[in-house]
């Protein structure tokens, strides 16, 4: 077996686990990540970039490079329903520079993080490494056992941070207790071919619908919001069924679909959870973004919340882990109640705010939504969630730099 011995293992590629990985070794700390995929070429994954995340790239000195990466500017989230067309989040009023959402393909986001954290010496990222197990000593995790490859490799780390998804493994192994919350809905993920000029609502509700579409210039990113576990019906219906389903919300799409959506393979089942961690921590292990609390689709926040996760933990354990210690139960409960508010809040919105949006098990959906009823009758409510959304309740700043890496001062 493989052995290496740094000061931080993180677990799993995504933007949350890069950004933890980037921000560790800026701060001087030797920080290996673990990404099971061999690439990160996964469609029909989260692809907003929130001006939280825009402010992080700023503050780093990488926003105008990051900016390079082909993307589209959406200065609002407009719906439409029964009730007629609202703007559900206005992102042209946020303070400060950053006030749109910017779509941009994750893949080319998380090659990005990987290239600016490989230009500091203490950063390194092994790829095609699954981890199976954490790896307890004397009732602390001082490592993981990962599959690659080359054969098992062991990781041995002062703090391990879990950071592979609503599916982790590390929260797993650790048998950290989860708290679910019943999410209202599944989502099945499709592409279509997009005309030149082309607009639609991003989202379209109606009793029995929600079809959420996003520009991504030469085509729509979509998808159809369905019952909670109600894929199996979905394909005991057939293709046809969920084909007319779609052009009920955009009868404009349905030569598309027949074209294009020619089986199940082109569809993606994602099994939507809300859930999260009752603690995030324990000795030598700390779970952030999905891994310690499962967010729905809604908004695109995952990826927000994830990346400030990042952020904070990076600041906040950094010190200790420069200075060869292991993060004390006290510093990892701090980076827990300091993130714990913020998801608190969006998996409240999540749930019971846009809960009567979706159709579920027990109701077809509604043609007069409560989020559409607040955003018509209250103008300040769009703003309101907008920065709920794109900057959420807590902001987190990076701080200043300990290390230098080898590009970029």
């Amino acid at each position: 077996m493989r052995t290496e011995e740094v000061e931080a293992c993180v677990v799993g590629g995504g933007p949350g686990g890069l950004m933890t990985g980037l921000l560790l070794a800026r701060q001087g700390v030797r920080v290996t990540v673990l990404e099971k995929h061999p690439d990160f070429l996964r469609d029909f994954r989260g692809d907003t970039v929130h001006p939280s995340t825009l402010r992080v790239m700023d503050e780093l000195g990488l926003l105008d490079d990051f900016l390079k990466i082909p993307h589209a500017k959406a200065p609002a989230m407009p719906m439409e329903t029964a009730m007629g067309r609202a703007v559900f989040a206005d992102f042209a009023r946020l303070p400060g520079k950053f006030q749109y959402m910017a779509f941009m393909p994750q893949w080319d986001v998380l090659d990005f993080l990987a290239g600016a954290a490989r230009a500091y010496p203490g950063f390194r990222l092994e790829q095609r490494a699954e981890v199976t197990e954490v790896v307890v000593e004397g009732g602390r995790v001082a490592g993981v056992v990962a599959k690659t490859p080359d054969g098992p490799l062991h990781v041995r780390a002062r703090l391990v941070i879990g950071a592979d998804g609503r599916r982790s493994a590390v929260r797993a192994s650790a048998r950290l207790r989860v708290k679910g919350d019943a999410a209202p809905m599944d989502a099945v993920w499709f592409r279509l071919s997009r005309n030149e000029g082309e607009t639609v609502p991003t989202i379209k509700a109606g009793a029995g619908y929600l079809v959420v579409a996003i520009n991504r210039g030469t085509y729509w990113q979509a998808v159809q919001m369905i019952p909670k576990g109600g894929y199996d019906r979905v394909r005991a219906a057939g293709l046809d069924r969920f084909r007319e389903g779609v052009a009920r919300a955009h009868p404009g799409f349905a030569d598309r679909l027949a074209a294009e959506i020619r089986d199940w393979d082109d569809l993606k089942l994602l099994d939507v959870r809300v859930d999260r961690l009752h603690r995030w921590y324990r000795p030598g292990l700390l779970c952030i973004g999905d891994a310690a609390h499962a967010m729905s689709p809604a908004g695109g926040v995952g990826i927000n919340l994830a990346v400030q996760d990042a952020v904070a933990a990076a600041r906040m354990l950094g010190p200790a882990l420069r200075e060869g210690r292991t993060p004390t139960e006290a510093e990892l409960r701090a980076v827990q109640r300091r993130r714990e508010l913020p998801m608190r809040v969006i998996q409240l919105m999540q749930l019971h705010l846009l809960g009567d949006l979706y159709p579920s098990a027990t109701r077809k959906g509604t043609d007069r939504p409560l989020a559409v009823r607040l955003c018509r009758a209250f103008p300040f409510v769009p703003r309101v969630l907008a920065r709920l959304i794109a900057l959420g309740v807590r902001p987190e700043t990076v701080g200043a730099p300990h290390a230098r890496s080898t590009t970029h001062a």
